[in-house]
């Protein structure tokens, strides 16, 4: 897995982007931004990781796309989470219905997934932002 070194300083701009006529950006610089800074709120409990798969599309979680997970925040209900089910590492929206916890796609092509004791499984951290190449 690839790091962010720890003090990438890009240019950050006061002025957010129009997508209408272009303007020069130049005057509008305020400072450097750490990337990092941006997308880490936890440096000691966040890691990142690759998407593989189709089953969060509709949530805007593309393959290749990396996801920057917090394990700091507690998974409550709605969050979008990085599970571990049967051995396996999977990216899903929880779901809880009283007692029991469902695994739910974003996709319609795929089914949500009842977790039973039957499974193995454990949550890892929540998704706090997806990087997305264009």
């Amino acid at each position: 897995m690839k790091t962010i070194s720890k003090n990438p300083k890009l240019p950050l701009y006061l002025e957010s982007v129009k997508a209408g006529f272009p303007s020069p950006a130049e005057d509008y610089l305020d400072k450097r931004l750490n990337l990092q800074d941006y997308v880490v709120k936890h440096p000691e409990a966040t890691f990142f990781v690759r998407v593989s798969g189709n089953s969060m599309k509709d949530a805007g979680i593309f393959p290749g796309d990396i996801l920057v997970v917090d394990r700091s925040i507690e998974p409550v209900d709605g969050k979008i989470v990085i599970a571990v089910l049967n051995g396996e590492l999977t990216v899903k929206r929880l779901k809880k219905k009283g007692e029991k916890v469902f695994l739910v796609p974003e996709n319609s092509e795929f089914t949500e997934i009842e977790v039973s004791s039957n499974h193995e499984f454990s949550i890892w951290g929540v998704v706090t932002a997806v990087i997305h190449l264009v």
